[in-house]
């Protein structure tokens, strides 16, 4: 089995916050990302594919297929967006990051033909990531 991964990179903002809380509990929980007037990030995601090399291409998938189908289906769709006030997938779900995995995951997978979809991860920050495997 081997595994193809590409990367690409977008720009969002969001607000963490819970209409059913006080002012006071969003703070606490959500800290800085309870923002009245939202914060944005430069997400960086990374696709990774997995199958067996096809025997005439030697890929597992094409990398330019891969990121075209990631360009279309992801960056086109959230880059310089507010996913609260700009996707209706966000009207009634909190659009944190880990939500947004699971997110960018169902639109991904029905895309991804000849392997299977293995893997997203997700950075928000340098330091703060999600991954996800479809479970």
């Amino acid at each position: 089995m081997v595994y193809l991964t590409r990367v690409e990179h977008f720009n969002a903002a969001h607000k963490l916050y819970n209409s059913n809380w006080s002012e006071e509990k969003n703070k606490e929980i959500f800290g800085k990302c309870a923002n009245p007037h939202f914060h944005g990030h430069n997400f960086e995601i990374f696709v990774t594919v997995k199958g067996e090399p096809n025997p005439d291409t030697g890929f597992v998938m094409n990398a330019h297929e891969l990121s075209a189908i990631i360009k279309k289906e992801i960056i086109d769709k959230f880059d310089h967006k507010n996913l609260n006030l700009d996707l209706i997938e966000f009207k009634d779900v909190l659009p944190s990051s880990e939500n947004f995995i699971i997110l960018i995951w169902k639109i991904l997978e029905k895309h991804i033909h000849g392997c299977t979809l293995h893997s997203i991860k997700l950075m928000e920050t340098p330091r703060i990531y999600v991954e996800y495997y479809g479970e």
